[in-house]
């Protein structure tokens, strides 16, 4: 190799090395201190922009999650509120009942009716408070809900609201209905088995909507979980891996630094031949 004062090509070349050197180690540091491979589109663009995108599909399933988590709470609430109702209307079987017996006195019979009347105005209470987060399934206020069921925001879960007011489709019992006799008390028990067999069905469907969100939801989760974790692949450091070539790199940088000595050296032995 020509030896030059003006250039000197062997500490040019070691100069390279080590700054190349000095790069992979950086970034190796950089893994490290991050825990990510890819931590900007700098690193790996194409791979950047598909973790991106995944990330926000995670971020935007839990929206999903929430959506989900409220109507399920919608329905539990209504649930809650039409098993109550089941159960006021068979007190009232009951008080009708016991009203249709022939043998019972006036007075009884008006007290029968007083506990009758208090039960009836009760349902209305009930549905009319079954709300949460201000949604009423019960009250007749709405026809359905629809919860979010995918990350893009075009498929949905739809909730079916089970209208359990007095003198609906669901309890035929009117608002006023009441006994003054033995055979009016008589003719409600036709009307109380019909709403007391509405009522049953309207909280099976109920049950079987709050099953597919709850499913739902697991679903959402485990989604995401699998998700989260395929970003990982793509995009996080094998920590095991960058601690070793941390270490092979420090030692090339070590040597390499020696080289660039070594050259330095050269213009010395240059000077060396005038003397």
């Amino acid at each position: 190799m020509t030896s030059s004062i003006n250039t000197n090509l062997g500490a040019m070349v070691a100069l390279q090395n080590l700054n190349a050197i000095t790069a992979d180690l950086r970034r190796t540091q950089n893994r490290i201190s991050t825990g990510l491979k890819v931590a900007s589109a700098k690193d790996d663009g194409a791979t950047y922009a598909i973790a991106q995108s995944q990330r926000a599909k995670v971020s935007s399933l839990d929206a999903v999650k929430g959506s989900l988590s409220r109507s399920s709470s919608v329905v539990d609430v209504a649930m809650s509120a039409g098993e109550s109702i089941s159960d006021l209307l068979t007190q009232l079987k009951e008080k009708a009942l016991a009203a249709s017996d022939t043998s019972l006195d006036t007075t009884a019979r008006n007290a029968l009716q007083s506990d009758f009347n208090a039960i009836r105005d009760q349902i209305t209470k009930t549905a009319s408070n079954a709300s949460f987060n201000g949604i009423n399934l019960l009250d007749g206020s709405r026809s359905a809900i629809a919860a979010l069921a995918d990350a893009s925001g075009t498929s949905h879960m739809t909730v079916n609201a089970q209208n359990m007011s007095l003198g609906g489709s669901i309890v035929t019992l009117g608002a006023t209905s009441s006994f003054s006799t033995a055979t009016s008390a008589q003719a409600l028990l036709t009307t109380l088995d019909s709403s007391i067999n509405n009522v049953s069905s309207a909280l099976s469907s109920l049950g079987s909507t709050s099953k597919a969100l709850d499913l739902h939801a697991t679903f959402i989760g485990k989604l995401q979980d699998t998700l989260t974790a395929s970003i990982g692949d793509l995009v996080d450091a094998d920590m095991a891996t960058e601690s070793a070539r941390l270490q092979a790199l420090q030692t090339k940088e070590q040597l390499a630094v020696q080289a660039l000595s070594i050259a330095n050296q050269s213009q010395s032995f240059l000077l060396n031949l005038f003397k």
